[in-house]
């Protein structure tokens, strides 16, 4: 028992110097946990996709609303991936990989997980204030309908707006992803305070820039073609990209002394 809350004490040892082909090694090792997890992973990937269904269609009248929400959405995706985390890390330990295990991992380090819940809701709730800020300052012809927002973006009119929301939103999610590469992970496997997990992902993200931008990169890719399914893609995108953050985490945090 010392030893683990030793451990907690100790700054994680972050790596650097990976290659720029990295995230491609996570994806094919997140897709290998992804075929031992079976219906549990489909199952996290189905909660996503259904989620996020019925966001949209609870307030597609309100596309000022819809996008904060699915933006949020993104910013929030760290701390909903636990169960593929907890998918990984058994597969790795041999536990069985049961749904009712991975639903109850949070449990093992509630206090952190609770901070770090918290700090991701101010969040949210910040971006979600200043998207519809931005709503007011910038769009014009008052709010819009999807049709007319929709094609308002793909004429490139209201440039002004676009610029400015893809500006502040790239900005949240740019400081939730410096927090939160590692930091669940971490949480989860380490028992890792919330404030040590966060500083450590962040230093991952800037001794390792090129590649962190790869990795979002592509995890955007995959985000957006899970949207452009009607969701449904949702139900594999998600697992993988959540898998593949385990072996991130693996790659660039070197692991706990026994």
């Amino acid at each position: 028992m010392d030893t683990a809350q030793n451990q907690q004490h100790l700054f994680p040892t972050v790596r650097s110097g990976l290659p720029l082909s990295a995230p491609l090694d996570w994806l094919r090792q997140g897709a290998d946990d992804l075929k031992a997890g079976g219906s549990t992973s489909l199952f996290y990937g189905a909660c996503f996709a259904v989620g996020a269904a019925i966001l949209f269609l609870a307030f597609r009248h309100a596309v000022e609303l819809v996008i904060a929400i699915v933006t949020g959405s993104m910013l929030i995706g760290p701390f909903l991936s636990m169960g593929f985390y907890e998918i990984s890390r058994r597969r790795e330990t041999g536990e069985p990989l049961t749904l009712g295990s991975t639903l109850v991992a949070w449990k093992r380090n509630v206090r952190c997980f609770s901070v770090y819940s918290a700090i991701l809701i101010v969040l949210y709730l910040i971006w979600a204030r200043a998207s519809l800020v931005i709503f007011a300052l910038f769009y014009q012809g008052g709010m819009p309908t999807l049709g007319s927002f929709m094609s308002q973006i793909l004429k490139f009119d209201n440039l002004e707006f676009m610029l400015a929301y893809l500006f502040v939103g790239a900005l949240f999610a740019s400081l939730v992803f410096a927090f939160s590469v590692v930091s669940i992970p971490m949480m989860l496997d380490r028992g890792q305070d919330s404030i040590t997990a966060m500083l450590a992902s962040f230093l991952a993200l800037t001794r390792n820039l090129p590649l962190m931008v790869v990795w979002a990169s592509l995890i955007v890719l995959l985000t957006v073609v899970g949207f452009a399914t009607a969701f449904v893609g949702l139900i594999v995108t998600m697992p993988l990209v959540g898998h593949a953050t385990w072996h991130a985490y693996r790659a660039l945090i070197e692991p706990a002394a026994a």
